[in-house]
């Protein structure tokens, strides 16, 4: 039995017991906005940062989309998802929990020395430690270390092992430490022409533009989101990349339009790297 055919079983025995679950699709990714909700048109989940008035019986919202009630996981709106679902994915602060996500082994190296020992799980590469308590979501707060709790989802992967410990300090003190920035390396200037002119992606309108329709193309992708955000990472450098014109500011607005499809910090960090390769940049 496949992963996929007990997925709707797993959700509604987690949602039994009050973790709020959804589906997963390829990738370990949630699905993406049906076209009545593309660009948050439809004003958000209530539970989403911008409460608003959404009645889409789908699971579109992400990490918003998860759910407790029965019903709904069983609904026929929700059939079509899990038979598309590859796992089953949680929000864990809406269980009351929190995740610290160990992506290698050096990472859970540090955990045994550094965070009081409760329930773990094995992952694909590293491990999960759950905690009982709930705080804000952070990734990269170390080395292979992210913290996933309010507003953020993880893959469910069993029961796993120990006794599950209260959230502590030290795990809270983590997400306090300011968020990394992203500093892609320095762009390689571009001739600007024997006019001397200035570069004509430096007007205001021109730039905007192009990292507005970006992040809407990001944004509005329905499937394949790892391949959407790359190809428009690449667009976007092909055009931008050469001349010193994108900013810390800029980059940072398309991952965030990346991470609210569900990528991490990590996978964005890649797109972004092998786009300016592939472009020689």
């Amino acid at each position: 039995m496949t992963e996929t055919t007990y997925a709707p079983h797993t959700a509604l025995s987690l949602a039994a017991s009050g973790v709020p679950v959804l589906p997963l699709r390829r990738g370990k990714v949630p699905f993406g906005n049906c076209p009545s909700c593309a660009g948050n048109t439809c004003g958000g989940r209530p539970n989403m940062k911008t409460a608003g008035p959404c009645r889409c019986p789908g699971v579109c919202h992400a990490w918003a989309a998860a759910t407790a009630e029965l019903a709904v996981i069983a609904s026929p709106s929700w059939a079509a998802a899990w038979r598309r679902a590859v796992c089953v994915g949680y929000h864990p602060g809406g269980a009351g929990l929190t995740v610290v996500d160990l992506d290698n082994a050096e990472a859970i190296v540090w955990a045994r020395g550094a965070l009081p020992a409760t329930r773990t799980v094995p992952t694909t590469r590293g491990e999960h430690w759950i905690y009982r308590g709930a705080m804000r979501s952070v990734n990269a707060v170390r080395p292979g270390v992210d913290i996933k709790s309010t507003m953020a989802y993880a893959r469910y992967l069993g029961p796993g092992t120990g006794t599950m410990a209260e959230l502590p300090d030290v795990v809270r003190a983590l997400a306090a430490k300011e968020p990394p920035t992203v500093r892609p390396a320095p762009f390689a200037a571009a001739p600007t022409g024997s006019g001397g002119g200035e570069c004509r992606h430096r007007t205001p309108a021109y730039l905007e533009r192009g990292i507005a329709m970006a992040e809407q193309h990001i944004t509005e992708a329905s499937s394949a989101v790892h391949a959407t955000v790359y190809r428009t990472f690449l667009a976007v450098l092909s055009t931008h990349g050469r001349c010193g014109c994108l900013t810390d500011a800029h980059v940072a607005r398309l991952f965030t339009a990346a991470q609210s499809k569900g990528e991490t910090a990590r996978h964005c960090t890649d797109a972004w790297t092998n786009a300016r390769t592939r472009l020689g940049i």
